[in-house]
């Protein structure tokens, strides 16, 4: 069945969707508060377009739209496209509001604007009248799966692809269009061609995580200009916060083996930049996730370098649910932190 996002009143715009089972009831009022993260942690929430089927849902997301995400979201070509659009949108909003800021912020009230890059920034200008949180988001999106990051006072970026993804040519043959001279010999050296689009995938979510961090994209900081090195494995204190047969919050600490990810300069081989954090993640056995954070300079243990990043994981249909996300089949640490 077609159902029309009739408020708009846009006869183009139709998608065609199977309602749930469940009967839902969404409110600003049904987002369920969060403390906002510390300085040495991560928020990543991420939602599954597919889980997302009742056409009453898809209409609120729409509603806490701004004019111009709405035009935007119409111009896409395709039901598809469009909900994915809607759903980036939807989720930066609905996780935003969800930090009880003030009670002025709602979904519908924040603004954003845009760096010189390109890159969406919260603007609070409207809210003058009260010191405002210096918290950073990043989204990424592929056709399965949308992403938010958020941090407090640090720059972020993310990135997710499907590990399934495919590229139009030869895997060696793209890397060398976009990657430095130090990451195309890694991969020249792996003979198994499925073990080598893996790592070229791995590589590229982290790269792009990176660029997205520095604020200047794919365009302003080229894939050629710097190295992503994966030091040898040492055994670490990993840092998620999850919900796996315990109450919300509870912390789940283990020790694991995971390679630091790390940017060399292409420029200076010898230079290191050390100001930034990285987490490579595999979720749900299906894709990868990167995040970079700008490391706090205070957030330091003498003679341990820099504190771990501390890393929460949500699952959400907004306005529906929340899952924390914890355990090994779900979410598995593939370096950083």
């Amino acid at each position: 069945m077609v159902y029309m996002f009739s408020f708009l009143r846009k006869a183009s715009f139709t998608m065609k969707i199977h309602c749930f089972q469940r009967n839902f009831s969404v409110s600003s009022s049904s987002l369920v508060p969060v403390q906002l993260p510390s300085q040495m942690e991560t928020h990543f929430w991420y939602i599954l377009p597919d889980e997302v089927k009742s056409a009453t849902l898809l209409n609120q997301y729409l509603e806490i739209l701004s004019p111009c995400e709405k035009e935007n979201v119409l111009r896409m070509h395709g039901d598809h496209l469009k909900k994915t659009a809607l759903l980036a949108r939807a989720l930066v909003r609905t996780t935003i509001a969800r930090y009880q800021i003030n009670s002025q912020v709602s979904p519908t009230s924040l603004k954003f604007r845009k760096n010189i890059y390109g890159k969406p920034e919260l603007d609070w200008q409207d809210h003058y009248d009260w010191n405002t949180p210096p918290l950073h988001f990043n989204i990424s999106h592929t056709s399965s799966l949308i992403a938010c990051g958020v941090t407090l006072d640090s720059p972020i970026g993310i990135d997710v692809e499907e590990k399934q993804r495919m590229t139009k040519n030869n895997i060696l043959s793209f890397a060398r269009r976009y990657f430095s001279s130090g990451e195309v010999e890694s991969l020249t050296i792996i003979s198994d061609p499925e073990i080598q689009r893996q790592e070229f995938l791995k590589l590229w979510t982290l790269k792009e995580a990176y660029v997205k961090a520095l604020g200047r994209g794919f365009s302003a900081a080229p894939f050629k200009n710097f190295t992503i090195r994966f030091r040898d494995a040492t055994n670490k204190d990993l840092h998620i916060y999850g919900n796996s047969n315990s109450k919300e919050g509870e912390r789940r600490r283990r020790r694991i083996k995971a390679s630091e990810i790390i940017v060399e300069s292409s420029d200076d081989q010898k230079n290191l930049t050390s100001n930034w954090q990285f987490a490579l993640l595999e979720l749900s056995g299906s894709h990868y996730a990167s995040i970079c954070k700008k490391k706090d300079d205070n957030n330091t243990v003498q003679g341990k370098g820099c504190v771990p990043m501390k890393l929460t994981v949500r699952k959400t249909i907004p306005f529906v649910e929340d899952k924390c996300i914890s355990g090994k089949d779900a979410l598995v640490l593939v370096g950083g932190l």
